[in-house]
């Protein structure tokens, strides 16, 4: 069967320019640039929680956590740079189910994505604007990069994606921290050669034009845990895993050697309270040895409102209709015991 073209969507050019930054977000994004690759460059020993929803579904609830993030940042800042999740963007497996709000704005409507567009831009702008916050959210579409490229301050590449050609050399020109995760399969020299990839300089086709890029020298490893053979989780946020990392490193010639861990994914077997469990393990892991707590940056957390997940059409207000994650009691505690423990 054919693809069927529907409209033209305006360029990324033609959005940035209708719902634009101001002076002051511009100012407050650079600051928080600075900050963040700092930690990844290792002149500041700030710990970083990359925390947020599974996937950002509907724009109110995802803003009131955000204006909760706000509030614990005040308590936590001399130790942790707080980068709040907005992954408008989901993948699915099989490709069925919610694909996120750029396809769906309203979860339960048909896929529009003008209106999708539209949705995630000012999401993170609102972020930004009212909370100081920018956030980061997940490149699962390489040419679509350009309509947050100027709002991000993190961008991640996912498990399926990361052995894909278009998103290393994308990631190769992103000016934020790009973190790579490892593949479903788990197999590290993966994730290594993508990130040896998005730091290297690359001419290649984008969006239509020959493009070029210098290479990203904050491209870093996301550890998210694995599947085997048999379909089982494993995880490979433990200690002597940590140490194999380092070990790849230090072979490999890459600037700024640096790893985030996910707490969920494979990694906690998909058992979301397990999360609390893991960060404690990883914080207390750096505290033990000096080359860990240089290699670890930080964790990633999937963390809302309300505890673990239901469907779309039940309409619990600040409860993930993606993968399960923490309620915001449990996120709370968690984030000042990190910084109790740093």
């Amino acid at each position: 069967m054919p693809m069927n073209f529907h409209r033209k969507l305006p360029i990324p050019k033609e959005v940035k320019e209708e719902f634009a930054l101001t002076k002051e977000m511009i100012d407050q994004k650079a600051r928080r640039d600075e900050e963040i690759k700092a930690v990844f460059d290792g002149s500041s020993d700030k710990f970083i929680l990359i925390i947020g929803p599974c996937s950002a579904d509907h724009s109110e609830p995802v803003l009131e956590y955000i204006s909760r993030l706000k509030r614990i940042e005040e308590q936590v800042k001399d130790k942790i740079v707080i980068i709040p999740r907005i992954y408008t963007n989901k993948p699915r497996t099989t490709g069925k189910g919610y694909k996120g709000m750029l396809h769906q704005p309203d979860p339960e409507a048909k896929p529009d994505m003008y209106k999708g567009l539209v949705a995630i831009r000012e999401l993170h702008l609102a972020a930004l604007r009212d909370y100081g916050f920018s956030c980061a959210d997940e490149m699962l579409y390489p040419e679509n990069y350009r309509y947050l490229s100027d709002l991000l301050s993190y961008v991640a590449i996912g498990a399926r994606s990361v052995e894909n050609q278009q998103h290393r050399l994308t990631a190769s020109g992103i000016e934020a921290p790009v973190g790579m995760k490892n593949p479903t399969g788990g197999d590290m020299t993966v994730m290594m050669n993508s990130i040896v990839a998005s730091q290297s300089s690359h001419t290649f086709l984008y969006r239509g034009w020959e493009v070029s890029t210098d290479g990203n020298p904050y491209a870093h490893a996301i550890l998210r845990g694995y599947v085997d053979f048999s379909g089982r989780s494993v995880s490979n946020y433990h200690y002597e895993d940590l140490l194999h990392v380092e070990e790849l490193y230090e072979g490999s010639g890459l600037v700024n050697p640096s790893v985030i861990v996910d707490t969920n994914h494979n990694n906690s077997g998909k058992q979301y309270l397990e999360q609390i469990r893991i960060a404690k393990d990883i914080v207390h892991s750096r505290n033990q040895n000096d080359t860990i707590k240089r290699l670890v940056k930080g964790l990633m957390i999937e963390s809302y409102i309300e505890d673990g997940a239901c469907k779309a059409d039940e309409h619990i207000f600040g409860k993930s209709i993606t993968d399960p994650c923490l309620g915001w009691e449990k996120t709370e505690r968690l984030i000042l015991d990190i910084a109790d423990k740093l």
